[in-house]
């Protein structure tokens, strides 16, 4: 077996990171689900207040979202940026 540098294991764990990152966007796909269920239930029950139901589960789905982007943004960072291998060359290693 091969040896594997310290660059190369800080690229894997950096993409491991990355992939569980992403694990966000599923908790956010729950979240829009949920509320947009709760809305058209909401709406069968009372049609005459559709807009006001629809207002606030946008802002609920627009709450919800900001997980995912979260997750996303984290995810690219350590992909394109990669803070951790730029730290490890600026040790001198």
């Amino acid at each position: 077996m091969e040896n594997i540098t310290s660059e190369a294991f800080i690229l894997g764990m950096s993409a491991l990171g990355a992939g569980t990152a992403m694990i966000a966007g599923i908790g956010a796909g729950i979240g829009q689900g949920f509320a947009a269920g709760k809305g058209a239930e909401a709406v069968g029950r009372q049609p005459e207040a559709k807009g006001d139901i629809t207002g606030t589960m946008l802002l609920g789905a627009a709450v919800a979202e900001t997980t995912g982007i979260y997750g996303l943004v984290v995810a690219m960072i350590l992909l394109y940026a990669n803070p951790l291998l730029s730290a490890y060359q600026n040790l001198g290693n």
